[in-house]
């Protein structure tokens, strides 16, 4: 795989592995033929975040020779923390960078990441991955009967009033409003912690179906990157959900990218048994090699 950014598409690349970085510890670099995904998952498996750039997205893009492209690509999957300081300062790549081209080296497992500089400076990252199956969340977001749709900035406006040490926000929705409020774990003194709600109603949104009450109750770090994605670039999210236990799918989409970031919510009081802890999160469910395996995060 072979692909080359110029300009500002090297700084909306960064900031999408910003975005990523909040997700998980490890990269998954998966070149397809309809674009360039990049996937995380926490360790819970309760998040999943995915970008896909299309190949309209680079100056150029391509997979490696027929034969290359009849055998499927490779897969990649780097730790976050070794690709992440490549991006770490977007403003200084903004102001320096004027291409970037990275490619996947099979016979080294490498992955080479070139940045070419004003004043014909090169700087050339080799990044060893371990090859890894394609992952993928199995969520069907079109058949969900709630639908959201709004500004990113009208989100970003909510979430800002939230401190960055809450963990959990409850997304409650009616007919008639939409609130944002903190979390608060069943058992903590509720003298020793601060509430905070946030109500919109439902002329504030692009497109709003909603058809029945519902509280929703998911981790809100790993959302906040996906949202200042979407401000940054004027782009409206949508919300896709349809009830307490099962995942929520926050998504923007572009003409040349999608992004979505799939969160486990926590199951209501009526639906988890007798055994189980209050705190239990629903699954996300994720396909790795054409197996599903799903998993239960325990915040």
């Amino acid at each position: 795989m072979n692909c080359l950014l110029e300009g500002n598409g090297v700084k909306v690349f960064g900031k999408a592995l910003h975005a990523l970085s909040r997700i998980g510890d490890a990269l998954w670099l998966d070149p397809t033929v309809k674009g360039l995904a990049l996937r995380a998952v926490n360790s819970a498996h309760s998040a999943y975040a995915c970008f896909l750039f299309s190949p309209l997205f680079f100056q150029h893009y391509s997979l490696g020779s027929g034969s290359e492209q009849g055998s499927g690509s490779v897969n990649c999957k780097l730790l976050m923390k070794s690709i992440l300081p490549l991006f770490r300062c977007l403003t200084s790549i903004e102001r320096n960078v004027e291409r970037c081209q990275i490619s996947v080296s099979t016979p080294s497992d490498r992955v080479v990441v070139q940045f070419f500089c004003r004043h014909g400076i090169t700087k050339t990252h080799n990044l060893r991955f371990q090859e890894s199956e394609a992952l993928q969340a199995v969520f069907a977001s079109h058949l969900c009967p709630n639908v959201l749709k709004a500004p990113a900035r009208l989100l970003c406006d909510m979430v800002m009033h939230f401190p960055s040490s809450q963990e959990e926000i409850t997304l409650s929705v009616t007919p008639l409003r939409v609130s944002l409020t903190n979390y608060c774990e069943e058992g903590k003194d509720p003298m020793r912690t601060m509430y905070t709600e946030m109500s919109l109603h439902p002329d504030e949104f692009d497109f709003f179906q909603v058809g029945v009450d519902l509280d929703l109750t998911f981790c809100l770090k790993e959302l906040r990157g996906l949202l200042s994605f979407a401000e940054s670039h004027s782009l409206p999210v949508s919300v896709n959900f349809s009830t307490a236990g099962k995942p929520v799918c926050f998504s923007v989409e572009d003409v040349v990218l999608e992004a979505s970031v799939v969160l486990a919510t926590l199951m209501d009081s009526e639906s988890r048994g007798p055994s189980q802890p209050a705190e239990t999160l629903a699954p996300v469910t994720l396909e790795v090699c054409g197996c599903c395996c799903s998993a239960r995060g325990i915040m």
